[in-house]
C-alpha cells in the first residue's frame, strides 16, 4: 500500500501541486532577503558592498514576487467549480 499518494481534494478531483521544491526556494529567498534587509539597515557596509546586497535583494524580491503570484494562481483555479458534465443535468420529461 502507498502512502504517499496526496490527498484528493474532492471526490474524484485531484489538485495538481506544482513543484514542491518551489515552496523551499521561496523560503529561502525569503530569509536571505531578510538577511540582507538587516545588513543594508545597519549601514555598516562599504557602498559597494551595499550596492551588490541592493541588486542581489531586488533579485530575490522578482523571485519571491513570481512564487507568490503562481501560488495566487494555483488557489484561484484549486477554488474553482469543478466542470459539470451533462449526465448529471437531472431528470429530462
Amino acid at each position: 500500500m502507498d502512502t504517499s499518494t496526496p490527498p484528493q481534494s474532492a471526490p474524484n478531483q485531484t489538485v495538481e501541486t506544482g513543484d514542491p521544491s518551489a515552496i523551499t526556494r521561496y523560503e529561502q529567498a525569503l530569509a536571505e532577503l531578510e538577511q540582507i534587509v538587516a545588513r543594508l539597515e545597519a549601514g555598516e557596509q562599504s557602498l559597494e558592498q551595499s550596492l551588490k546586497d541592493y541588486e542581489r535583494g531586488m533579485e530575490l524580491e522578482r523571485q519571491c514576487q513570481r512564487a507568490l503570484d503562481e501560488a495566487e494562481r494555483r488557489v484561484a483555479e484549486i477554488n474553482q467549480p469543478p466542470e459539470r458534465t451533462g449526465d448529471d443535468s437531472g431528470p429530462s420529461d
